[in-house]
């Protein structure tokens, strides 16, 4: 069945009482706020009761005190897509958006996730956990002397630097230092970066992105009007089917459910690789899920009501 035909089953009136979570005390607090808005924006055009919660220390007594049928998780980052929040949530035993709690602590941590992914002999370009005791000019070599430097927990990009230099490595390496204990680096990849949406276990159209940027920062996530989506990319019909099954392979390894993006690049050589997987995308104006749903033909409240309906329907 396809995503359009469950639309048609989906009774906005059996889902209930939904809380949505939203904002949190990660890096990613600004986005998830406006995330959460939209969520619920959508909850009222569909006619579904809902209350915000913004999340902190007294979110378990706030989540005892409404009560809601169902949880719609819109938190970004650590507290929100760390398992954490699920956690919880399987603790009061109330049903709730994306994927568990191992799949989530795993899918935030980039240098787990990349171990599994060659494990399951799945495309990700060569990489190094960093220290402050690393040798940076032997390991800059090691990875073909340019890399992209990350902290290994945070998403949105916040934290990530380029090196060509040992220098300049272990500058990256503070800097990445600042927003998580744990930092890695990995080979830099030249080439075109791609999305790929994951909803009900369905693959959704191929997403390229453009910047002007060296690579797709925070600004240009989400600040830039210059950033450019192609959806669907313009890619051959070959290199589109191989890049959902990379998409769809690389998420189901991960245990991830219900719905999620996989990020891809390809290389000078063509081959496409795996950068990361995210179970709790982004719901804002510039996000990516909303606008390959849109090519399906899946406005944005109907793309949230699925959401919740394969929620409410797995618990």
């Amino acid at each position: 069945m396809s995503l359009l035909q469950r639309l048609e089953q989906v009774k906005p009136a059996d889902l209930g009482f939904v809380a949505v979570l939203y904002g949190g005390e990660s890096a990613e607090r600004e986005i998830s706020l406006q995330s959460g808005r939209a969520v619920a924006d959508a909850l009222q055009q569909l006619g579904i009761r809902n209350q915000l919660v913004d999340v902190g220390p007294d979110v378990v007594a706030q989540l005892q005190q409404i009560k809601p049928d169902l949880v719609f998780i819109a938190l970004h980052g650590r507290g929100g897509e760390d398992g954490s929040i699920q956690g919880v949530l399987e603790f009061l035993k109330i049903p709730y958006t994306g994927s568990g709690v191992l799949a989530s602590a795993l899918t935030l941590h980039k240098a787990q996730t990349k171990r599994v992914w060659e494990y399951e002999s799945l495309p990700t370009a060569p990489w190094s956990m960093l220290d402050k005791n690393t040798d940076w000019s032997a390991l800059l070599a090691e990875l073909g002397g340019h890399v992209m430097v990350k902290p290994v927990s945070e998403g949105s990009s916040l934290g990530m630097s380029q090196a060509k230099s040992a220098e300049a490595l272990e500058q990256a390496y503070k800097l990445a230092s600042q927003f998580d204990l744990e930092v890695m680096a990995e080979q830099w990849i030249s080439g075109s970066e791609y999305t790929v949406g994951l909803l009900q276990g369905e693959v959704m159209p191929v997403i390229e992105m453009k910047t002007s940027d060296q690579f797709y920062t925070y600004e240009a996530k989400y600040l830039s009007e210059e950033t450019s989506y192609l959806c669907p990319a313009p890619i051959s019909e070959k290199d589109k089917v191989e890049v959902q099954d990379i998409a769809l392979r690389a998420f189901n390894c991960l245990g991830c459910r219900g719905w999620g993006r996989v990020d891809l690049m390809r290389a000078e050589s063509g081959q496409f690789l795996l950068l990361e997987a995210n179970t709790i995308p982004g719901l804002t104006s510039h996000s990516l899920v909303p606008m390959a749903a849109a090519e399906m033909g899946i406005s944005f409240p109907d793309l949230i009501l699925l959401i919740l309906d394969f929620a409410r329907s797995q618990r």
